[in-house]
Formats: C-alpha cells, sequence, structure tokens
C-alpha cells in the first residue's frame, strides 16, 4: 500500500513533495504504469509540472514547478547543477577499504566513473571508460549510524554531482558495495530479502526561481 502524498511546501511557482518508494515519478508504458507521482500530485495542483524525476524504487523530495517559467528556470538550475541534492543509502558491506582512499575537510570522498547504457540489458547501465558519460558522486559514511557490523552493512550519505540514470546505484555496485535492496544491481538473492532499495532523497537546496532566495528542504528517512 502506498501511502498519501506528503507536501513539504506549496507556492504559486512550485511545490516540494516527498515522493513514496514502488510509486513511478512519471507514467510509463501501458495503461498498467499510468500511476504516478506526478498524476498524482496533478490530480490535487493541476498546473504542476514535472522538473526531474527519482526511480521508481527510490524515495525521497522531488520537486515539481507551478508554470512553464518556473520550469524552465527550474530545469536549468537542475542542468547547470546549481541543485543540491542528498542522498541516504545503505549499502552490502563494510567500507572500510574506501575509507583508505583522499577525502576533503569533513571526510567527503568522490567516485568518478563513468556510466553508459548498457544497450543488450536495458534499462541496466555499466561503467564504461570508453564510452561512458562522465558521472561523479560525492559520498561518506553517515556520522549517525556508520557501520552495522552485524548486518555487515553501511549507512552512507551520498552527493550526486552529475545526473545520470542509475547513478548512484550503479557507482556503489561499481565499489563493490551495491544499495540493499537493490533489485537491478545487487545480488539477486540478497535484493530478495529485502522489502525496498534502501535509497532516498533526504534533501534539496536550490533557489526559488522567481524570488531568488535559497530554499532548503529535508525529510525523514523512512529505514
Amino acid at each position: 500500500m502506498i501511502p498519501p502524498l506528503q507536501f513539504h511546501h506549496l507556492d504559486n511557482d512550485l511545490l516540494v513533495v516527498d515522493k513514496p518508494a514502488g510509486l513511478l515519478a512519471v507514467p510509463g508504458r501501458g495503461e498498467d504504469k499510468q500511476d504516478c507521482l506526478s498524476a498524482r500530485v496533478q490530480h490535487i495542483y493541476p498546473d504542476a509540472l514535472v522538473v526531474h524525476r527519482l526511480d521508481m524504487a527510490t524515495s525521497g523530495l522531488m520537486l515539481m514547478a507551478r508554470n512553464p517559467s518556473a520550469q524552465r528556470v527550474l530545469s536549468l538550475a537542475f542542468a547547470e547543477r546549481r541543485v543540491h541534492k542528498r542522498y541516504v543509502a545503505v549499502v552490502h558491506g563494510l567500507m572500510t577499504l574506501h575509507l583508505n582512499t583522499v577525502a576533503d575537510a569533513d571526510g567527503w570522498r568522490l567516485i568518478d566513473l563513468p556510466i553508459a547504457v548498457d544497450w543488450p540489458n536495458r534499462p541496466l547501465r555499466v561503467i564504461n571508460h570508453d564510452t561512458g558519460k562522465p558521472s561523479q558522486t560525492r559520498w561518506r559514511v553517515d556520522s549517525l549510524d556508520k557501520h552495522d557490523a552485524q548486518a555487515q552493512t553501511t549507512r552512507l550519505l551520498l552527493e550526486p554531482l552529475t545526473g545520470r540514470s542509475h547513478q548512484l546505484r550503479v557507482h556503489l555496485q561499481a565499489l563493490g558495495h551495491p544499495i540493499v535492496g537493490d533489485a537491478l544491481y545487487a545480488d539477486s538473492g540478497l535484493a530478495a530479502l529485502e522489502n525496498r532499495l534502501r535509497l532516498h532523497a533526504s534533501a534539496l537546496v536550490f533557489d526559488h526561481p522567481v524570488k531568488g532566495k535559497s530554499l532548503a528542504f529535508d525529510c525523514v528517512v523512512p529505514f
């Protein structure tokens, strides 16, 4: 059962809503894929327009515009990487080996691996140094949780610097630590044990498309 929508902000130009896991962000192909976040929001606010997307399995904050002008400004902000996004993920394994890599003063490390479509196995993506598009993700171990030695998992904070499809999922798989519950990129036996993908868009920071002031939103992580 997908829970009712929770709105974090609403004004004449935009809205911020918490997308539940298991709900498409936009309609898919076929009659059975028409129920989605954008359709549910538009049922309440018919002027709502899509600005960006989250994977169906991912939960968390999504931003929508409420007029074409705001949509253009916000879409450009995403394209120019002026929207700050943060995710929380739980991954398989203990990230101790990767803690030896270079970190900045706040403990953030960088995954810099090019991503390409895996054409024979679409919609999967793969790391491909010849044909892949530049893709960067900042990560650090969540100081509130860190490692769970008993479950053999690690809780991470993630900040995508680029916006490739499945970027966070592919980058973490490439490190040998797929996200818990990932039916596409984790071992099928492990994924089957989970009721959802442990990936949540927990924070958004961006400038208001009309007023120009900085807006910041965060939401509770449901796992």
